[in-house]
């Protein structure tokens, strides 16, 4: 059964970082690419980011790029998602998904191609 787990959230001030971790169990993660959601109450599920399968590619949302950092180790069967300069409107719940690798570009950022999910973790930005 493949399952995907998050960690690392929490209440941070602005300005402040945070480093979410999603571990993969049940599939090797090599072949796999994995992205980064999120969701605020009230709102839709928002793209975040994404890592290819080999970890050469990534794709950030404008709304994080430039504060954003999307890891991997295989090895470990381990993403990371390093969040810098937090603003209050980063407060969501952050999700990690796997997709097939053979999607690129803007498609990525649809949730409809991730087929595994993880339960989330709440991150809460401070004013």
């Amino acid at each position: 059964q493949v399952q995907l787990v998050e960690s690392g959230g929490g209440l941070v001030q602005a300005g402040g970082s945070l480093r979410l971790s999603c571990v993969v169990s049940g599939r090797t993660l090599s072949p796999y690419a994995i992205g980064w959601f999120r969701q605020a109450p009230g709102s839709e599920r928002e793209f975040v980011g994404d890592i290819s399968w080999n970890g050469g590619t990534t794709y950030y949302a404008d709304s994080v790029k430039g504060r954003v950092t999307i890891s991997r180790d295989d090895a470990k069967n381990m993403v990371y998602l390093q969040m810098n300069s937090l603003r209050p409107e980063d407060t969501a719940v952050y999700y990690c998904a796997s997709r097939a690798p053979r999607y690129s570009g803007a498609n990525v950022r649809q949730p409809y191609l991730y087929d595994y999910w993880g339960q989330g973790t709440q991150v809460t930005v401070s004013s």
